[in-house]
């Protein structure tokens, strides 16, 4: 895997062109149900950030692309799921991976909006809750925004790590940009943590309500 990893690497940096395109057909796999399980798609963005931080790639292009792709790829699973149903969960290839199904239904059961928020970062069920939510029957307006929100936040994360390793090798004229970006990840992760609390509290009292 490592060896196909350098091979893209390379021809990304050859072919800056092809950065973009490139990008969001590896994010599109990666949103998809099943096929994100075999795309190395952490390892190419660590590669690609490192590429913009060495100015080598633009970042607004390739940002761009992998925000695009990581929508599409998304809604074609949650579609998928829209239009199969519930047997979709029963069938091949989710029928194969029935642990994973089942803890991306707990999570969209428990947190509903914000599962499919903050479920594109979770790396084992990220690629299953768009598909889970269609199944169960999620309003399209609610699954969009949460798939356009989690995407223009989870796109610039992924670049952020190689990106600050390869400006970190640079002058300290970049000190002050690296800090506000681990800053900015540091505040979403932060927001996604809270999010999840209040969540919880919310639904604690439903529960003791009924157990009443």
């Amino acid at each position: 895997m490592d060896h196909y990893i350098d091979q893209i690497g390379q021809f990304i940096e050859a072919n800056q062109v092809w950065a973009g395109p490139i990008t969001f057909l590896l994010t599109l796999g990666e949103s998809m149900v099943l096929l994100g399980l075999f795309i190395p798609a952490t390892a190419l963005m660590l590669l690609t950030g490192g590429l913009i931080g060495a100015g080598t790639l633009d970042p607004w292009g390739v940002i761009t692309w992998g925000i695009a792709g990581a929508i599409v790829g998304d809604a074609l699973s949650y579609w998928l799921g829209r239009w199969v149903g519930p047997t979709a969960l029963r069938r091949w290839p989710l029928k194969q991976q029935r642990t994973g199904v089942a803890r991306a239904r707990l999570f969209f059961y428990r947190y509903g909006f914000a599962s499919v928020l903050i479920g594109r970062f979770l790396g084992p069920i990220r690629s299953t809750i768009p598909t889970v939510a269609g199944v169960m029957g999620m309003a399209q307006s609610r699954f969009q925004l949460a798939n356009v929100l989690s995407a223009l936040l989870w796109m610039p994360l992924m670049l952020a790590p190689g990106y600050i390793t390869a400006r970190s090798l640079g002058t300290a004229e970049n000190a002050q940009q690296i800090a506000m970006m681990i800053g900015a990840g540091l505040s979403v992760l932060l927001g996604c943590g809270l999010l999840l609390a209040m969540l919880r509290k919310r639904r604690q009292p439903a529960r003791q309500r009924r157990g009443t």
